[in-house]
């Protein structure tokens, strides 16, 4: 029951963060000229934005696992790399960009619920809750395609359009190189907090088999009453 009740509060978290945040940015892109659609395609080029949809769909497919798309979010290697993905996040935007500005009304609610409550009930989720066997270490370079592909987009983007979503990977302002060698670092600390995951995911799937099952179990019974 706790299980259940934990992936429901995460999931209506992450859902009611995004809707705040969606017409948040649409304003703000329409303010500087840019149409809604352009302010739709804004929204979705940030990292937050996309790891929280990614977050929010898989919790709420998981309250389906016989469905096809429950199954696939439900294998131990997905959660994990989301969990990988959530961490990046909270993690990412304390280091690089909470002292940049200073958000207030409903940005500030959605601020805080995209980059640290939502992550951390991920977290908090995978950590007591979500099996782990079966990890491998080249799950974490597998894992980057996500932030590499993302990347891509956003100079992709940002080069046809001249916006960026995060001022560390504006090459309009800073050059390629020097964006080049941001993203290098990002990827480098990705990789870093993947390898962190498995780590941790193989070390408890293997320390912990019987009581991950045990706890599998408890819900299903609770879940069926």
């Amino acid at each position: 029951m706790l299980k259940r009740i934990l992936l429901i509060l995460t999931a209506l978290a992450g859902w009611f963060a995004l809707l705040i945040q969606l017409p948040i940015t649409v304003a703000n892109s329409r303010a500087v000229g840019m149409s809604i659609i352009g302010g739709a395609i804004a929204y979705l080029s940030f990292f937050t934005i996309l790891t929280n949809l990614l977050v929010a769909t898989s919790l709420t497919c998981s309250l389906w696992p016989r469905s096809s798309w429950g199954g696939f979010f439900s294998r131990p290697v997905v959660t994990s790399a989301l969990a990988a993905y959530a961490a990046m996040v909270g993690a990412g935007y304390s280091l690089l960009l909470r002292h940049v500005w200073n958000p207030e009304g409903l940005q500030k609610i959605a601020d805080i619920l995209l980059h640290d409550l939502v992550p951390l009930m991920y977290l908090i989720y995978w950590l007591i809750f979500l099996p782990k066997r079966g990890l491998r270490w080249k799950n974490a370079l597998q894992w980057l395609i996500y932030p590499v592909v993302y990347l891509c987009f956003v100079l992709i983007r940002g080069g046809w359009s001249g916006r960026y979503p995060y001022y560390f990977l504006d090459a309009s302002k800073l050059g390629y190189l020097a964006v080049a060698s941001n993203a290098i670092k990002l990827l480098c600390a990705f990789l870093v907090v993947a390898l962190f995951v498995v780590v941790i995911g193989r070390w408890m799937g293997r320390r912990y088999p019987d009581e991950r099952k045990a706890v599998s179990k408890r819900s299903s019974r609770a879940d069926a009453r």
